[in-house]
This record gives C-alpha cells, sequence and structure tokens, in this order.
C-alpha cells in the first residue's frame, strides 16, 4: 500500500516538482520514497512507500522489470501473487531470477510475459497503477476491478499529470483548482459524493473501477481509455449462469470462497487483523480469519456513549466467543467532532458521508497495533442487506400496474406542489420508469435541496438484469459503493498509514452473489440469508439477532446541541461558497431555518457544510 504521482514534462526543475507531489502522499507511505526520471520523454514517476510484502529494498519502487522494458509505481496489493508465479513457472514455462518477494516484482514479470490487458484480467487484487512501456513508448494508468484503491489523472497547463490523491496534483506546478460547477448539483442534491469519472475540479478526473487508461508519451493529448472489467457485464454474464444448487450448497460455496479470499488476503509481513463491528459482514470475516490464522487474530472496535448507535458490547461478545485479541475503545461526542475540521484535507474533495468519522478514529485505534486490516465491507451490496431494498421493491410493485402516461402527468401537477410538500416527492417516484429511478427519486432526492445548486439531474439509470432487486444491488456496486463506501474507507484508512482489505470484493465472491437466486439473500424476511447460514456455522446465532444499526453518528444531534452546532451555525449564516455563486444563497438560508425549526434534511444539511468546510480551505 503506497501513494503514487506522475507527470509529463521537460521542464528543468520535475525533480523538485515530484519531490513535493510525493511529499503530500507521506501518510499513505511513510516508510520511504523515491522517484524515477526518463531524460527522453520526460515521464516521471514518484513513490512513497507502506512497506507491506517484502519490506526489504528488494521490494522498493519506481522498479523496472529485469530486462528492463517496463518501469512500474504500483499502489495496493496483487492477492493472487503466488499464484501468477507458479503459473508462469510451471504451466507456462517462465522463470526468472527474482530480486525479492514483493508482488510487485511477480506484477512486472506478468506484464512481461503475458502483456498489459491480459495480466489485468488475471491478477486479483486492489490497485492504482502507473506503468511505463519503453519498447512502446506508451504510459498506462490501470485501476481495480470495484474500485478499491484511487488514481486521478488530467492536464495542467497541456502537461499530464496523475496521482493517487488530488492533494498530489495540486502541487503540480500551474494549477489552477477552478471547481467544476456541473458536478455540485450531483454532490449537493442526489449523492454527497462526487461521482467518477468526475472530480470537484476542472480537468482532473478519476479512473473509473476496472479501467485502463493508456497514452503515447511523445504525444500525451490523446489518451484512450477501455475496460479490462465491467462490473455490468461481469453481473450479466454470473446472471446468465446462475447457481442451481440447493440452498444448503449456496452456503457451502460461499464459505468456500470466502475462506480462500480470506486467506489470500492474510498474506503480510506486517502486523495484520481486522474491524468486527458486530455486523454480520465483519464478523464473517473474522470468523474465516480466526479458522485460518495460527494464532489469536486481532480485532478493533469503537464503542459510543449513545447506545442508539452502539455496537461496542455486541462486538466484544462475538470477540470473546471466535476468541480474538480484541481492542475496543469508547469515544465521546466531543472526540467524534473533533475529526470534523480534518475532513477536507484527508478526502480531497467534498466528501459526505458523516460515517467518515468512526471510520477513521477506527482505523486509529487499529493503527496503535497492526498496519494492515480486514473488513467486511461489501456485505451488504452482495447480499441484499440494506432496508431499502425490498421497500423499494414494495413501492415499484404498487407504482408499476399504473400506466407510465398516467403516472407521469400526476407525477408533473404534484411536483408543481410547494418544496418540501409530500406531494412534491411523490410526484418524483411516480415519473420513475423503473426500479432504478424510483430508488434515486426515494434515496437521493430530497425537496429541500433542489434550489440550492443550479440546474443538474441524476445520473441515468438503465435496467441491465432481469431480476429487479439483483439490479438495485448492481445499481449500489457500481455507483454507490465504489464513490461512496471505497472513498471512505481507503481514505480513512490511508490518513492513519493502515492499508484496509476487503475480502468480499474478491471477484470469485462478487460474481458468486449475483449468480444466486434473489430468495438465498432475501427470502421476504431475512436479509442476507445466505452469509447469515454462513456466519451461524462459526457464531451462535443468538449473538446475531438483533436490528440493524450501521456504522452511524447522531448527525441531527450534533447540529442542534453543542460545539458543533455552534460551529454549523457559523458555517450556515456566513457560507462563502454561496457569496461566491456556486450555491443559493437564500436557499441555504431556508434549508437551515428549516432544519432549526424541526430537524428536517440532516443529510441535505452535512453535504453544505463539508461543503462548505472544503471550499474555506481550498478556495
Amino acid at each position: 500500500m503506497c501513494g503514487i504521482a506522475g507527470f509529463i514534462d521537460d521542464a528543468p526543475h520535475r525533480r523538485d516538482t515530484i519531490e513535493r507531489m510525493i511529499e503530500k502522499l507521506y501518510h499513505r507511505g511513510p516508510d520511504a520514497g523515491d522517484v524515477w526520471l526518463d531524460e527522453h520523454s520526460g515521464l516521471t514517476f514518484g513513490f512513497r512507500r507502506l512497506a507491506i510484502r517484502d519490506v526489504s529494498a528488494n521490494g522498493m519502487q519506481p522498479m523496472q522489470s529485469q530486462d528492463g522494458r517496463y518501469v512500474i509505481v504500483f499502489n495496493g496489493e496483487i492477492y493472487n501473487a503466488a499464484d501468477l508465479k507458479e503459473k508462469m513457472e510451471k504451466a507456462d514455462g517462465f522463470s526468472d531470477n527474482y530480486r525479492g518477494t514483493s508482488d510487485t516484482e511477480i506484477l512486472l514479470n506478468a506484464f512481461c510475459h503475458y502483456g498489459v490487458l491480459p495480466t489485468l484480467k488475471l491478477a486479483k487484487g486492489m490497485f492504482g497503477i502507473a506503468l511505463f512501456d519503453r519498447q512502446e513508448k506508451q504510459l498506462y494508468l490501470m485501476r481495480d476491478r470495484y474500485g478499491e484503491k484511487p488514481l486521478f489523472y488530467g492536464r495542467i497547463g497541456g502537461r499530464f499529470v496523475f496521482a493517487s490523491e488530488l492533494g498530489a496534483i495540486k502541487q503540480f506546478p500551474g494549477f489552477a483548482g477552478k471547481i467544476r460547477r456541473d458536478v455540485l448539483p450531483l454532490y449537493m442534491k442526489y449523492y454527497g459524493y462526487i461521482p467518477a469519472p468526475a472530480t470537484i475540479y476542472e480537468g482532473i478526473y478519476k479512473l473509473r473501477p476496472g479501467e485502463v487508461l493508456r497514452l503515447q508519451v511523445a504525444d500525451p493529448s490523446g489518451e484512450k481509455t477501455e475496460w479490462y472489467y465491467n462490473i455490468a457485464e461481469a453481473v450479466k454474464q454470473a446472471e446468465e449462469h446462475p447457481f442451481t444448487g440447493s440452498f444448503e450448497e449456496a452456503v457451502d460455496e460461499l464459505e468456500e470462497l470466502l475462506t480462500a479470499s480470506v486467506q489470500n488476503q492474510m498474506v503480510s509481513d506486517v502486523p495484520l487483523g481486522a474491524y468486527l463491528s458486530g455486523g454480520t459482514d465483519s464478523s464473517a470475516v473474522v470468523a474465516m480469519m480466526s479458522k485460518l490464522a495460527k494464532g489469536r487474530v486481532k480485532t478493533f472496535s469503537i464503542g459510543f456513549d449513545d447506545k442508539k448507535y452502539d455496537e461496542a458490547p455486541e462486538a466484544k461478545a462475538i470477540a470473546k466467543h471466535l476468541g480474538t485479541d480484541h481492542y475496543e475503545q469508547y469515544v465521546s461526542e466531543r472526540e467524534l467532532q473533533e475529526v470534523i475540521p480534518q475532513i477536507p484535507s484527508i478526502y480531497g474533495e467534498p466528501f459526505a458521508d458523516s460515517s467518515q468519522i468512526p471510520t477513521y478514529l477506527v482505523s486509529k485505534l487499529a493503527k496503535t497495533q497492526v498496519t494492515v486490516s480486514l473488513s467486511g465491507d461489501a456485505g451488504d451490496e452482495l447480499f441484499c442487506g440494506y432496508v431499502t431494498y425490498p421497500k423499494m421493491q414494495k413501492l415499484w410493485n404498487r407504482i408499476r400496474p399504473v400506466p407510465y402516461p398516467l403516472r407521469n402527468a400526476a407525477g408533473k401537477l404534484a411536483c408543481a406542489l410547494p418544496l418540501g410538500s409530500k406531494g412534491y416527492r411523490g410526484g418524483l417516484c411516480l415519473q420513475a420508469q423503473n426500479i432504478l429511478e424510483l430508488k434515486e427519486a426515494v434515496d437521493h432526492t430530497d425537496p429541500l435541496a433542489d434550489r440550492l445548486a443550479f440546474g443538474g439531474a441524476p445520473l441515468t439509470q438503465e435496467r441491465i438484469l432481469t431480476d429487479e432487486m439483483a439490479d438495485l444491488l448492481l445499481l449500489d456496486m457500481r455507483d454507490y459503493h465504489p464513490n461512496d463506501i471505497l472513498v471512505k474507507v481507503d481514505r480513512a484508512g490511508m490518513a492513519v498509514s493502515l492499508e484496509n482489505r476487503i475480502p468480499m470484493l474478491d471477484p470469485a465472491v462478487v460474481e458468486f452473489a449475483f449468480s444466486l437466486p434473489t430468495e438465498y439473500k432475501y427470502d421476504g424476511h431475512t436479509a442476507k440469508k445466505v452469509l447469515k447460514e454462513v456466519l451461524y456455522r462459526h457464531v451462535p446465532k443468538e449473538l446475531m439477532e438483533r436490528p440493524k444499526k450501521g456504522f452511524a453518528v447522531p448527525l441531527t444531534k450534533w447540529l442542534t446541541e453543542g460545539h458543533t452546532a455552534q460551529w454549523a451555525e457559523e458555517l450556515m449564516r456566513d457560507c462563502t461558497a454561496a457569496k461566491d455563486g456556486y450555491l443559493d444563497g437564500a436557499s441555504v438560508t431556508r434549508l437551515w431555518q428549516n432544519f432549526r425549526k424541526n430537524g428536517a434534511s440532516s443529510r441535505i444539511v452535512w453535504n453544505v457544510l463539508m461543503l462548505e468546510q472544503w471550499y474555506r480551505e481550498n478556495k
């Protein structure tokens, strides 16, 4: 796990530039750093290292292949590196003298042996990669299948630049930081994040999950992107080849796949542990780890004084049953609130998932004992864990029988009602043409936010699968998960130099989950049914039977009481983003007055606060 940066520029002071860039990535790699410059092309690579695999100098980057063809800077892990090495040595008759034991060196050999795209299709892992092919004079940027690791790129003054974080890109000479106005409605009204490939800045982009960018270094103005993996296509194939076994056989298969994934992700040359919230997903991962580990697994959880949000007692009970070496820390509201000023620098652009705060704190706790931590993320999206999924299905079943022309006309009439009324919201739902558009209307569209940012519409959502519930899951895996959940987990961990790994994002697990009949995941009563049955083989059912809490914070309470309320009052009453024309000032005032009166729209208020705080630090 590391931080990478680079650019194409023949300016005389490019070493100084790349060193400034990677200094901004120090938290991603505090163990070492180095740079590589190509005198002929102006291509420059920079690297900060968090040593995980082969902690010796043999694992250091930038790294060149032994034949000299490829140069790489690589952020992430290749979990099947040992299998790739064995395949090359035995099945394909390819061998090389390895300098060390790093997955980086194995990956380089695979690029030499198979080529770039075939290697990406074989590799299982999380990564953001920059690779220079000296023979073809091509630069490749590559991102993992599901978007666990970030990679930003763009042009500044016509010069191509890339990095693991926006903060590094901002160090490049001539960076103007011009805000991209058309993404503000997406952030403000619908998502609370800026969906890929856009960023908050004009001319700077996110490489999308499963995407490869390539360009000729002699002509860096004409980059091309292509997919080596497209989750929609992979899931469609999984649906077309469904699992036909019994439910018990599905449980057996899922346990086998999860065990294999966890085993691969437990490979580390530094201390390793896991988050344990007490929920199904993290408990399942820790159960697999405990089954595989030679000693006691280290687990981590945080607790809250507010019992409505506190799962620490449940996590402690599960840790005791599994025999883990468990660490917990109770944090006060004051400690939670003290994280808020750090958020703009951690995330680099406006980001408003309020669970970012406890995620950072549990990462900070884990870092006191380990350098790598496994989490249970993706369980909800793969196994139908969110309560919104069955709610959307029930609502859509009520709306669908009405012919769309009638619904659309009625919806337009309802939307003419005053903002904030139930009729207005209902009108948005009536205009949905499929269950995905309905989910957008219900989950993301708050009438009180409609006038905050100027213009804009949610992303177009088209049905891909025949099963509607599976399409809802795919929507989240394709959009919400990489743009929100994985951003939150990556940035929170890397802010404290901690590597986070997510076993449920093994391609075999993901594609198996989408091959299952919906009733194996949700039978009308039980969510994540097949995953829970795996867990019940290791943890007593009575320890798990309780309402889902999630990793949330008491946002409405914070914004109405004490120190955080004072902070929010100052930002909302003197909103510089509105004064400078990025938001509608009257709507910001009305939103805040409404919230102070009845606690309405706390999510949208938080969106405004996170934008305003980011804007004040970056304008």
